[in-house]
């Protein structure tokens, strides 16, 4: 984490004073990368991975179950003739 500081000088107006510090804070980058950061997503586990596979191949084994007795139609998006 980078952390910026700006001392007030005697004359300093407040103004100049935020005017001094907003530049110091484009120039250090923090506002680029918190941007560039803002959607990125962190790695998934191995754990999460693997949970996630066998969810989705468990969901699968009941639509085809489903489908089989008939309690689920084949493609309900194709329009029929």
């Amino acid at each position: 984490m980078i952390q910026v500081e700006v001392v007030k000088s005697n004359n300093e107006t407040p103004a100049s004073l935020i005017r001094r510090f907003t530049k110091r804070v484009q120039e250090s980058g923090v506002v680029r990368r918190a941007k560039s950061l803002r959607y990125n997503e962190r790695n998934k586990s191995d754990y999460k991975k693997k949970k996630a596979a066998l969810k989705r191949i468990a969901n699968r084994k009941n639509k085809d179950k489903l489908r089989r007795l008939g309690k689920l139609e084949d493609a309900p998006y194709k329009k029929k003739n």
